[in-house]
């Protein structure tokens, strides 16, 4: 019998993995959104005695997007009589990495505005048309810092932060029965921070720092922050700060 179903983006590695595995647990479903499919995801819900659903979709096009929605619509009518229902909008990217000048490919920017805040807004409308406001409901939108405070190099990925955020706000005034937040959560150890070390300096000013943070050992864990965020999210004071930040709970 389920009674918690939990639907998570982007859960097939990195932060989203960690946290399908933080949350697996008897009794409940884990629905994982993502371009490919975990199998050491799947292996492990079911050594936990947790259900597992995967939805086999691209979410940086509108196309998988609509794909995405229509598949998560069904998963969540066949668990129609469970207890709580959550979503975590994790799925995003860091590219394209440039400074304003050297923005010129409309395609990059295009995947970005999809993947980082477009999916998020089209996920949470099927989640909300497809639970019930009996149910004990909580979407959890992965943010960062980076919408908060301009970086030089991220005027792409900062602004659908800063959207997520935005949205997030307006989520939080229309649907007075649903717990929602916006997360930074903070410098993590994935294949994202992989990516901006990868970066060149005229394109991200601010490559050195993330070297060095890495080099330092200053970058925590997938797992380290997915255990803080799965306790930040299972507490009863959920949703009383819309915008928040992971690292005043470590």
């Amino acid at each position: 019998m389920i009674h918690h179903v939990i639907v998570i983006s982007g859960a097939s590695r990195g932060l989203g993995l960690a946290l399908a595995q933080q949350l697996a647990q008897p009794q409940r479903l884990i629905i994982s959104i993502a371009r490919s499919n975990n199998s050491e995801l799947a292996a492990y819900c079911h050594a936990q005695q947790a259900a597992y659903q995967f939805i086999h979709a691209d979410l940086a096009t509108a196309q998988g997007c609509a794909h995405a929605t229509q598949e998560l619509q069904k998963a969540l009518a066949q668990h129609a009589t469970a207890r709580s229902y959550w979503l975590i909008n994790n799925a995003g990217t860091v590219a394209p990495m440039a400074q304003s000048h050297q923005l010129d490919d409309p395609f990059l920017i295009a995947h970005a505005l999809q993947l980082n805040i477009g999916s998020l807004i089209s996920l949470s409308a099927t989640f909300l048309a497809s639970t019930s406001t009996d149910n004990d409901r909580r979407i959890l939108n992965i943010s960062s810092g980076a919408g908060r405070s301009a970086v030089p190099g991220w005027g792409v990925y900062g602004s659908t932060k800063a959207a997520v955020d935005y949205f997030t706000q307006t989520l939080a005034q229309e649907q007075s029965q649903v717990r929602v937040v916006a997360l930074a959560p903070g410098v993590i150890d994935t294949d994202m921070q992989a990516d901006i070390r990868q970066s060149t300096p005229d394109r991200f000013p601010n490559r050195e720092r993330f070297i060095q943070l890495h080099q330092n050992q200053q970058l925590a864990s997938a797992s380290f922050t997915a255990e803080h965020i799965a306790r930040y999210l299972a507490n009863e004071t959920f949703g009383t700060k819309t915008v928040d930040d992971i690292r005043h709970y470590f």
